[in-house]
């Protein structure tokens, strides 16, 4: 089986696929994009190195390794795999700054509201978004995250899914303040270069998000990372 191309992607949905995916394949591997690629954006939204850091679906991926590597004080990790989670707990037993915690993102119990900075999805919201029940799952997550976050933290989201098919999603689900960038998908070496703008550049976001085809065109080969910030909630 090649990595990335599971029998169904409604697999992806399913914790006993990942599982067995990991007891079968556990060399190192980063959805989407490595965070050299992407460390400008973390870099810019997530500016202290004290703030505290979770990623959800981590996987058996580099990134936050390289995230402690940059500095990072305290990252989060938590996967719904029993078995990547042993695994990553083995390798970085060393590491004090990096933790690891099987956990499923749709309930987020053992973290207390408001006690993270920033939340990091790289692949994850799109895997469930692949099983049954997804709407209401993705939505379940969505308030989650916005739960954990601290008021003005950080949702960074990195996906495939364009605007049309993610911001009413996001905007459904909570009280965001959403900017929108792009990173051009890996190339042949695997890196990522940004041929059209800036990473750091957001792209122009009307309401239903219809206005980046005419920055972008139709199909453009991107990742797309929505960066919604959580609004405190109005005083009574």
């Amino acid at each position: 089986m090649t990595l990335g191309t599971p029998p169904s992607s409604q697999a992806y949905g399913e914790p006993w696929y990942w599982d067995n995916r990991y007891a079968h394949e556990p060399a190192p591997f980063d959805w989407y994009q490595k965070y050299s690629a992407l460390a400008p954006l973390i870099r810019f939204y997530v500016p202290h190195h004290h703030q505290r850091v979770l990623v959800v679906g981590c996987g058996n991926s580099v990134f936050s390794e390289d995230m402690v590597n940059d500095w990072y004080e305290d990252v989060v990790n938590v996967d719904i795999s029993t078995v990547v989670i042993e695994a990553m707990q083995a390798k970085y037993s060393n590491r004090q700054q990096l933790k690891y915690i099987k956990l499923d993102v749709r309930d987020m119990s053992p973290f207390q509201s408001g006690s993270f900075d920033a939340v990091i999805d790289k692949g994850t919201l799109d895997s469930i978004l692949c099983g049954n029940n997804s709407r209401q799952n993705a939505a379940q997550m969505l308030d989650e995250v916005s739960r954990v976050l601290k008021d003005k933290g950080v949702y960074i989201l990195i996906t495939y899914g364009s605007p049309v098919y993610r911001l009413g999603l996001l905007k459904e689900s909570c009280a965001w303040s959403i900017k929108l960038h792009v990173i051009a998908k890996f190339g042949p070496e695997g890196s990522s270069e940004q041929p059209m703008r800036g990473l750091t550049d957001p792209i122009p976001l009307d309401e239903n998000g219809s206005s980046v085809e005419d920055v972008l065109g139709k199909n453009p080969e991107v990742h797309y990372i929505y960066v919604c910030t959580k609004e405190p909630k109005a005083k009574e």
